[in-house]
């Protein structure tokens, strides 16, 4: 993405994206009051066939330019170098973690994903070496969607964004403070920056390809209940919900 001015989003396909993704989400939330789907519905996928459309680009999409360039560079590129790229994105998104600990108001979490961005950013070489794991200091998940949760903010109908994917109404609602967080959108360079979105979004392409062979029945609906059991497990730190518990 290019920026105009540090810490401003001005690249014009980026802003299109943003701006249709936000308008998609104000036109959902005002959606129930024109189709049957009220807000109270269990059916966590009501917009279905928009959905279904959606994916399918994004499939067509996918195979055309991103898995090709992600087998690509996971050919060419040696093992330890990729685990190199891996940790570096990772030590980056620790700042986002960081802030949404903070939001959580988790103190103890947030001192232990500050220690780990510390470390890994010294001693680990600008987070190329995960040091901060090998001494106990785990990584946390953490986005704004999972800070909405927290703080009860239902996760709302499921959806499918065009080229960003799976996804969830308050789960789309945190994408842009989760944009405004990212260290990669500070760097001043253009040509910098946008080579590091690329290469983040290839390395996270290239971990969903061992994936892929474990997708059974109809892909749509494993991937959909796959997503959306995890984003229930991320924002309940794990504490989901078993009608066995009543028992």
């Amino acid at each position: 993405m290019h920026l105009m001015e540090k810490n401003e989003i001005t690249d014009t396909p980026a802003r299109i994206l943003l701006a249709a993704i936000w308008l998609l989400v104000s036109l959902l939330y005002l959606q129930p009051l024109t189709v049957s789907a009220q807000p109270e519905s269990k059916d966590p996928d009501p917009f279905i066939k928009f959905n279904r459309k959606i994916y399918a680009f994004n499939e067509a999409f996918d195979e055309a330019l991103f898995k090709p360039v992600a087998l690509t560079y996971q050919e060419l590129v040696p093992g330890f170098a990729r685990q190199g790229v891996s940790n570096f994105f990772n030590n980056l998104d620790d700042v986002n973690v960081v802030f949404n600990d903070l939001l959580q108001l988790k103190m103890q979490n947030a001192l232990q994903d500050s220690g780990r961005l510390v470390i890994n950013t010294t001693i680990g070489i600008g987070g190329l070496l995960d040091v901060a794991t090998t001494w106990g200091l785990y990584k946390n998940d953490e986005d704004f969607g999972q800070t909405l949760g927290y703080w009860g903010v239902p996760a709302g109908p499921y959806l499918v964004l065009p080229i960003l994917g799976t996804s969830t109404l308050r789960h789309t609602t945190g994408l842009f403070p989760d944009y405004l967080m990212n260290p990669i959108f500070r760097v001043d360079n253009d040509e910098i920056r946008f080579f590091l979105w690329a290469l983040d979004n290839i390395d996270s392409r290239v971990y969903y390809l061992a994936a892929e062979s474990m997708v059974t029945g109809d892909e749509y609906t494993f991937v959909r209940d796959a997503f959306l059991q995890r984003r229930e497990y991320l924002a309940a730190d794990g504490e989901v919900y078993d009608e066995w518990d009543d028992f």
